[in-house]
Formats: structure tokens, C-alpha cells, sequence
């Protein structure tokens, strides 16, 4: 299995990405995780991603222009940590709807983990 992006956004660009596969998440979620991406690219600059890994795990990554230096990576790895933080219950339920839905595998195995 290889990593899968739900979304993300480019500071440098001004875009926000939301993966098309995800479109069967509500509207409010998809609305959070939008204002979650720009939020941080408008503080913090760079590229936001929010997917998840080879073994279904929720994972956030940012990165940054070699030439950005406006570009705060200790304010980016805190802003991620207090993201973590005051989401949790948003991210716990994006990693059961993807482990559930899109992987396929049963529910009861996954809430045992």
C-alpha cells in the first residue's frame, strides 16, 4: 500500500487541495480541514499535506521552498503539534473512516487497535 494525501494546501500558490476520493466525507468535515490547511499556510507559510501512511495511519507533513526563508520550521512542527492536539477527535474519525471505508477492513477489528 502507498501513502494516499486527503488534502492539502500551497502557501506559495495559494491552492487548496481536498482528494476526490474523500468526497463521501460531510460537508462541515471537508470545511474543517480546508480552514486547517490555509490556516497554516497563511501563519506558517510552506505546504500543508494530510493523509495517511502505508499502514492507514493519519500523518500531517509540511515542507518548505529551499529559498523560503520566511519560513519558521519550529513554529510549523509546533503549529502541527497543537493541530494534533486540538483535532484529535476530527482525526480519529478520518482514520476510522479510511481504515473502514476506503481500506475495507472490519470495524470491530479497528476499534480494537
Amino acid at each position: 500500500m502507498k501513502k494516499v494525501v486527503l488534502c492539502g494546501a500551497n502557501g506559495y500558490e495559494g491552492k487548496y487541495y481536498l482528494n476526490p476520493a474523500f468526497n463521501k466525507i460531510p460537508e462541515s468535515i471537508k470545511k474543517e480541514l480546508n480552514i486547517i490547511c490555509v490556516l497554516f499556510t497563511e501563519e506558517v507559510g510552506g505546504i500543508i499535506t494530510i493523509g495517511f501512511d502505508e499502514e492507514g495511519e493519519l500523518e500531517i507533513t509540511t515542507q518548505a521552498s529551499d529559498d523560503d526563508y520566511m519560513y519558521d520550521e519550529i513554529a510549523s512542527g509546533l503549529l502541527v503539534s497543537k493541530i494534533r492536539a486540538t483535532r484529535q477527535d476530527l482525526f480519529e474519525s478520518l482514520n476510522l473512516f479510511y481504515r473502514v471505508i476506503v481500506l475495507g477492513e472490519d470495524i470491530a477489528s479497528v476499534e480494537e487497535d
